[in-house]
């Protein structure tokens, strides 16, 4: 169901979904990289985690900029606006019927990746993020407040965001004691296909349910 929230006077489009039982569940973000809705099902994505005993929300944030496709500069002069609304749709999410504000995850693509990481580390209140071949901006790291588990997936054949950001990431996790997991997909470049994305959706699912699914309020979806 698509419906919208304010963030900072501009109307948001954002994309919820549900199980189908009654009950109150962990909340889940997907970021969307920077093609926007253009390359990759992110609904049908939503939806399947849905199906698995979680709220699900995906945020149209790049409706607060009116962009469609971001390039380096946009990226650089957009981000922190980015940010704010991601942040605001957690709020929103938080005030749904069906949804736990106090159990929340994001699951970021490519720069979606990279704006999860961000507002996690400058946000208490995330309790893991997955991140889809992204990575954690230099310039965070070193204000990074906080970080809560991270499972890291990337293609070691990625030529649009290198695999070396996936390790780097590794490292400063290790150093923070942080924890996290990463799987390496060989050969495989900037997005999954076939089995690598059946493989990543499975790590993805089971990584959100120990980390989110112990809330006090969680409802188990039954079986259907």
């Amino acid at each position: 169901m698509e419906t919208t929230f304010l963030s900072d006077d501009t109307r948001i489009r954002i994309d919820s979904h549900r199980p189908k039982t009654a009950g109150r569940y962990p909340i889940v973000l997907a970021l969307h990289g920077s093609g926007g809705f253009a390359n990759l099902n992110y609904n049908e994505f939503a939806h399947m985690l849905a199906d698995r005993g979680f709220a699900v929300f995906v945020p149209h944030y790049f409706d607060a900029t009116g962009t469609t496709w971001a390039y380096p500069q946009e990226i650089r002069e957009h981000h922190r606006r980015w940010i704010g609304v991601i942040s605001d749709a957690i709020e929103w999410a938080g005030q749904q019927e069906f949804a736990d504000a106090s159990s929340v995850g994001i699951v970021g693509f490519s720069l979606g990746a990279y704006l999860g990481l961000t507002l996690s580390a400058m946000r208490p209140g995330v309790r893991a993020v997955v991140d889809y071949f992204g990575g954690m901006p230099d310039e965070i790291i070193a204000e990074m407040k906080h970080c809560p588990a991270v499972l890291i997936l990337h293609g070691d054949r990625d030529l649009t965001v290198r695999v070396t950001e996936a390790f780097k990431l590794e490292s400063l996790l290790k150093s923070r004691k942080v924890p996290h997991e990463m799987k390496i997909y060989k050969g495989a470049g900037h997005g999954f296909r076939g089995l690598d994305m059946l493989d990543a959706a499975q790590r993805t699912y089971f990584f959100l349910r120990k980390h989110l699914h112990d809330s006090a309020n969680f409802s188990e979806p039954k079986a259907v």
